[in-house]
Parts: structure tokens; sequence; C-alpha cells
């Protein structure tokens, strides 16, 4: 389980194409001096497997489904990505219950600076803005954020200047592709309500 606190930014080194999908070579050196083989480490929101640990460099093998439904199959060497390791059992819980299984990708719309901070809204589809509430969380990019506006076919976030200098969304423009996972307590309660009232 991921919280959604990213420990920092690393850069793709290469992307080493095969046919059941790609392997992704990160350089994160923070992270890298102890990460083991088979730790789990979230990659812009999404969960992958350390399968090798080189002179600072991280490897993990996505498959071609994963590609299919995260940004990942559109990074390319030199990109920013989001990294983060699991909570431990005795660590603090600072942001909310992400797993990192991306439920889709959306698309940054427009960047607006209010003062120091920035207002992001991204374009996403109804099967997500139906769990997206304002003051919610939602996960973008791995990132665990407040929802500050909700519209009909998108949401707003405001960042803080140390958001946007320690993760990708600094790098990010318009038009540019984004994993979104939705809080997952959400998805508990729609079941919930279905199994007692039908649909909804």
């Amino acid at each position: 389980m991921f919280t959604g606190i990213v420990e920092c930014a690393g850069e793709v080194a290469r992307i080493d194409v095969r046919s059941d999908g790609a392997r992704l070579v990160i350089s994160a050196a923070s992270i890298a001096r102890d990460a083991r083989l088979g730790d789990s480490v979230a990659v812009n929101g999404v969960c992958l497997t350390v399968v090798g640990n080189e002179a600072g460099l991280l490897f993990f093998d996505a498959v071609n489904e994963t590609l299919r439904r995260t940004n990942l199959g559109h990074l390319k060497a030199g990109a920013r990505v989001n990294l983060e390791r699991p909570l431990r059992a005795d660590g603090r819980f600072d942001g909310h219950i992400v797993q990192g299984h991306v439920d889709g990708t959306g698309t940054l719309l427009t960047v607006i600076e209010e003062g120091s901070s920035r207002r992001l809204r991204f374009g996403a589809a109804q099967e997500i803005l139906r769990y997206v509430v304002e003051k919610g969380s939602v996960a973008v990019d791995g990132i665990s954020l407040t929802v500050a506006a909700v519209g009909p076919d998108w949401f707003e976030v405001v960042i803080i200047p140390h958001t946007w200098e320690l993760t990708s969304l600094g790098a990010k423009h318009p038009g540019e592709a984004v994993n979104l996972e939705v809080d997952l307590v959400a998805k508990y309660v729609e079941k919930m309500i279905k199994n007692q009232v039908g649909p909804v």
C-alpha cells in the first residue's frame, strides 16, 4: 500500500521495448541504495516490481496491459517520474490509501498560477469522475492531492510550490496524460449501497 506522498522524482534513463511489454530503466539513486529485487515501487502511481538494481538505476518490467492503461506507455528517455516505496508498518500515514492500481488516465488541461501556488485542471472520463468529490482525495501520477473543484468532465487541484518542484507535475504541459487512481473508500461505499438498494 502507498500513501501518495512522493519520495523523489526519478528520470527515465531508457526504455527497452519488447513484444510482451517494456523494461523501464529509471535513475533513482536516492531510493536505489537500499532497494532490493522484488520490492514494490510506485512509478507515476503504478505499482511495479524491482527486477534489477545497478549503479543507481532501477529496472522495472511493464506488460502491454499496463502500458495501455497508464501513461507509462508514453514515457521517453529523460522523462521525470514520481517514485514512492510502500508504507512501512511503523510509518506515518500522511496522504490517503493508494494501491498503485491505476483506474485510468486523464489529461492535463490548464495550469493557472495563483500566487505561489498553481491550479491544475484535468479532464477525465465519467467512470473516474463519479468517484471524485470536492475536498476528497485523488492520486494524480501517484501524488495524493485534494480535489478543489469538480465539473462535468474535469476536476481541479491546487498545489503548493514544494509539490510543483519535487514531482513530475512541474514538467507537465497541457495535453499530456496523467495516471488517475480514485479514492478506494468511494468504491467500497458504492458497492455497499448497490448491495442494499440496487444499482445507483
